[in-house]
């Protein structure tokens, strides 16, 4: 996926979750934060961001941040994507161009967004034609920007609806569809993703809990300049 318009900023200070203040072009202008997560981490003042414009007059913010560069010791600053919209848009554009089998899902015929089943609404519904339902399964997707030395860590704040997803997730399988959750790392050189059991035990043992009862944990992690994200590869996964 690709953005438009992309200007580089300097942050200066996040007064809410939706929005952010920085500097572009010698003048502070508020921006609307396309994460709602803590981020903080990686929204340090001084760093530099990159915006998205907005193609809309109506809009009370005119750029969109969607990425970050996060300063690390001894190494190029880590360019990230932070974009909470864009994992499922490039999960969906690889399924489309029939590379599922390399994370162990099939490529479908059809693909269906935003699905419920049971509780939950789960990002992708996946059959593999509209006749043929002998296969058919659900794939949660949760976007990961938190590292740790080249460690991809999810989540950065405890979600207890992340764990209801995974609980889920193992009851479609008990009833008979395959079941996935594909974490995208919106970052690029990672050895590997795991759990983040220090913020959120309760998400790690349920996603363990899930990987036992047969739901697939999958990581990929992506390309990034700060107009483009796409997902390139799989990470191992550690429990």
């Amino acid at each position: 996926m690709t953005y438009r318009d992309i200007r580089a900023a300097r942050f200066l200070a996040r007064p809410n979750r939706f929005i952010a203040q920085v500097e572009l072009d010698g003048r502070t202008e508020t921006v609307h934060v396309k994460n709602t997560g803590r981020c903080k981490e990686l929204l340090l003042p001084g760093c530099t961001v990159y915006l998205e414009g907005s193609a809309s007059p109506a809009r009370k913010t005119k750029y969109d941040l969607v990425a970050v560069e996060k300063a690390r010791e001894g190494l190029p600053p880590l360019l990230i994507n932070m974009d909470a919209q864009a994992p499922n848009k490039v999960f969906a554009e690889w399924m489309a161009a029939g590379r599922g089998e390399a994370l162990g899902l099939p490529a479908p015929t059809l693909l269906r967004p935003e699905t419920t089943w049971g509780n939950s609404r789960f990002d992708f519904y996946w059959q593999l034609s509209e006749k043929d339902r002998d296969r058919k399964g659900y794939v949660e997707v949760k976007g990961c920007t938190l590292e740790e030395g080249g460690l991809a860590l999810f989540p950065d704040a405890p979600t207890e609806r992340g764990v209801k997803h995974l609980r889920e997730l193992a009851a479609c399988h008990r009833a008979g569809y395959e079941a996935a959750v594909c974490v995208v790392i919106q970052m690029a050189g990672m050895t590997a993703f795991a759990p983040n059991d220090r913020t959120h035990p309760e998400f790690g043992a349920a996603l363990r809990a899930a990987a036992e009862a047969g739901v697939k944990v999958l990581a990929v992690e992506c390309a990034v300049t700060p107009g483009s994200l796409s997902m390139t590869k799989p990470v191992p996964v550690r429990l």
